[in-house]
């Protein structure tokens, strides 16, 4: 299974534009209402590694694949989510299914984009988000105290799993995230059952006008301050200009573009490396003369769990793989010649895989 983001925040903050840009289509209805998002939009976008590009090069591969992240446009939540208002609970529960939040927010003033609480702050536009969040966990861990007290009646209860529960109760009660919580691995393995949205990771993404990226925006320093008192990433973006980029297929045109905008590059790039990062991912590599490709794992991941990503065989018959450092490929000019000079490791089931290896799985099935 992939890993996902899901793009959320009020409505007509900019979630569906955003999401456009990222899988470069026009699927998601981008509209001046509330709600014109109601069944969320999924799309699947690359994440361009530099290193792939290299890697293909060297081993001359006939095809570059690069890594997929899977994005989720969510529909807009409004203050009372948890109590049903706007699309509520069915916002709420597609929540459930996806690893990370992106949470837009807006920073620009528009006369023509109506704003649901009818002026634009992007605080307390984050407040709103983050107290309906807790709001619904707090209801899921009322749920999931109950059912746990009655399908486990007339026998002795495991206290750290009341403890556990209990501060989960307290802290959601005290109108605080759950991802301020220092817990132990095995507190996190039984509370990922249940999703609680509070525990996803989150990034802020500060969506600006196209004056914002030459000119300074006060409210840019607003989430900026925000996002560093919760300990949390920012990241701010244009996204009706980075849509209007994603449409321009020729390279050349896009570059072009940029240039008469006075920006560098695009900040879509950096957007889907930040969701990457933001779900603990790592990036190994398969290359040979037919493909060089790009995989995902979580960070701490056994090198048998790793070759499962490729196919289920890898993981059951593993024997070792074949392990050659991303910068010792570049450096030696590929495998062969790590061959010959002493380069390529072979490492066992208890090896953790690290950012850019370059791996041969060895099974018997």
């Amino acid at each position: 299974m992939g890993f996902n983001c899901g793009i959320l925040g009020l409505p007509n903050v900019g979630k569906s534009t955003l999401f456009n840009a990222l899988t470069s289509t026009q699927s998601a209805e981008s509209a001046n209402y509330p709600f014109c998002t109601i069944e969320p939009n999924v799309g699947r976008v690359s994440v361009k590694d530099t290193r792939l590009k290299e890697i293909s090069k060297i081993s001359q591969s006939v095809n570059t694949i690069y890594n997929q992240l899977e994005f989720v446009d969510i529909a807009g939540l409004v203050k009372g989510a948890s109590k049903g208002e706007g699309l509520g609970n069915k916002f709420l529960s597609n929540l459930d299914s996806v690893d990370a939040l992106i949470h837009v927010v807006r920073c620009f003033e528009n006369e023509k984009i109506l704003h649901v609480e009818k002026r634009v702050d992007p605080i307390k536009d984050i407040e709103i988000i983050e107290t309906e969040l807790i709001l619904s966990d707090l209801k899921k861990i009322e749920k999931i105290r109950e059912n746990f007290i009655k399908n486990n009646r007339g026998q002795k209860l495991d206290e750290s799993i009341v403890e556990l529960f209990e501060l989960i109760y307290k802290t959601l009660s005290s109108g605080e995230a759950l991802d301020r919580l220092n817990l132990l691995e095995s507190q996190k393995k039984l509370l990922s059952q249940h999703n609680f949205v509070t525990l996803k990771p989150q990034l802020f993404v500060g969506n600006i006008d196209e004056k914002s990226i030459t000119q300074r925006n006060e409210l840019v320093d607003l989430i900026k301050n925000y996002s560093n008192k919760k300990n949390k990433k920012c990241l701010f973006i244009c996204a009706s200009v980075e849509a209007e980029i994603a449409q321009l297929k020729n390279e050349a045109e896009k570059m072009d573009f940029l240039d008469s905008m006075n920006i560098k590059d695009s900040s879509l790039d950096k957007l889907i490396l930040n969701g990457y990062a933001l779900l603990d991912l790592i990036t190994f590599f398969t290359s040979g003369p037919n493909e060089s490709r790009s995989w995902s794992c979580k960070l701490g991941t056994k090198a048998p769990g790793a070759g499962a990503k490729i196919h289920s065989d890898f993981e059951r018959g593993f024997i070792k793989a074949e392990t050659i450092d991303y910068h010792d490929f570049i450096k030696y000019g590929g495998e062969n010649k790590c061959r010959e000079f002493g380069k390529i490791r072979l490492e066992g089931k208890d090896y953790e895989v690290k950012d850019g290896d370059i791996m041969t799985f060895k099974f018997n099935v």
